[in-house]
């Protein structure tokens, strides 16, 4: 038996009421012990109402796990989220708030996929990006660790990492970033391998190759193939900015979600407390920005034959070279594979068809 005041009834009868919680603690027992039994996982996604975020999110809630929601919604939207799942509309940079959740959440994972995505906007305002990606992480960490986190996957960007690459390069090329949004990344994940050293934290880093798919954001600056795709199947050119041979690995983003919850799920004895351990995720094929226009182009026209629309596609305008764009950038996924049993399973044919048709629904809706 156990007393617990009744503050209401109290002022007016100044009783205690005695209530049995007997079977509310062997619920809870039977619970904690079925949670356990079956890796059943509390998770805090961040950015979780994002492109990939939220396709993280389904995919854990498939694989059983409770999942809460850390977004500002600055990019992200509510309405790509399943509304049984709570969402705490906090900025990351705001350390209190997100001590708050965290102390209130208590979860045993996090997945950190909020950031400052955009390339061009790092050049253009580095200390907005480091704010975001450097102080916005280094909050995250901190309270993960405060309040029990076991497991911290992050949103690396191999992408950026490595510098030009003409072949897929493997995790062991070195760092050589040039863009500010590739400098906080780096510098990201050795705030993770501090952090799982000095607490004892299992820290797994997905350095992601250039991703796509349905909910990306056509209206930022980051994500060519959104861009694209709304550009196109409104009637209009897209822009190409530069000469366009810019080779990039596309992966897809429903791929890339499924990563992250292997790397949270993954009992590879890589994946230890005190360490790091940095995985790219990428397909190591190379396409260029003038043959994924092409694609997405074609992909267009037969959905606007389809409709009835004026189906003449306009060909592609040009427009200035971005700085801090890398001429070439490919991944070699083979350690992902050997880790987490992980490899892409969406051509980007395949990849691009299916985004093209999410977003002619979407916008038909």
């Amino acid at each position: 038996m156990i007393f617990i005041r009744d503050m209401k009834n109290e002022s007016e009868s100044g009783a205690i009421h005695a209530i049995s919680i007997g079977s509310c603690v062997i619920g809870i027992s039977i619970f904690i012990f079925f949670c356990e039994a079956f890796g059943i996982m509390k998770v805090v996604v961040t950015g979780g109402a994002g492109f990939i975020g939220s396709h993280i999110v389904d995919q854990l809630l498939l694989a059983g796990h409770q999942v809460s929601v850390i977004d500002d919604l600055s990019s992200g939207s509510r309405t790509n989220l399943p509304s049984k799942v709570p969402v705490y509309q906090i900025n990351i940079v705001d350390s209190l708030a997100i001590a708050k959740v965290f102390k209130l959440e208590r979860p045993d994972a996090v997945c950190h996929q909020a950031a400052q995505m955009s390339v061009s906007r790092s050049v253009r305002d580095p200390l907005f990006d480091a704010q975001v990606n450097c102080l916005g992480l280094i909050n995250v960490l901190d309270a993960s660790t405060k309040y029990g986190c076991k497991r911290f996957v992050f949103a690396s960007s191999g992408g950026v990492l490595y510098g030009d690459v003409t072949s897929p390069a493997p995790e062991s090329t070195p760092a050589n970033p040039i863009s500010p949004y590739g400098i906080t990344k780096w510098t990201g994940e050795r705030y993770l391998k501090f952090f799982a050293i000095e607490r004892n934290m299992t820290t797994v880093a997905l350095r992601y190759s250039n991703v796509y798919g349905p909910r990306q954001n056509p209206h930022g600056e980051a994500g060519v193939v959104a861009i694209f795709s709304k550009k196109l199947l409104a009637g209009e050119s897209a822009t190409i900015n530069g000469d366009g041979a810019y080779v990039r690995d596309y992966v897809y983003g429903l791929d890339v979600a499924r990563a992250n919850v292997l790397a949270l799920e993954c009992s590879n004895p890589t994946l230890v407390p005190g360490t790091l351990t940095s995985i790219n995720i990428g397909t190591g094929l190379g396409t260029d920005v003038n043959e994924l226009e092409s694609h997405v182009r074609a992909e267009a026209s037969a959905i606007r034959t389809r409709n009835n629309q004026a189906h003449e596609m306009l060909l592609p305008t040009k427009g200035p070279a971005r700085a801090g764009d890398l001429r070439s950038n490919l991944l070699d996924p083979a350690f992902a594979l050997n880790v987490l049993n992980w490899k892409p399973s969406v051509t980007l044919a395949e990849g691009l068809k299916q985004t093209v048709d999410w977003f002619a629904n979407k916008e038909s809706v």
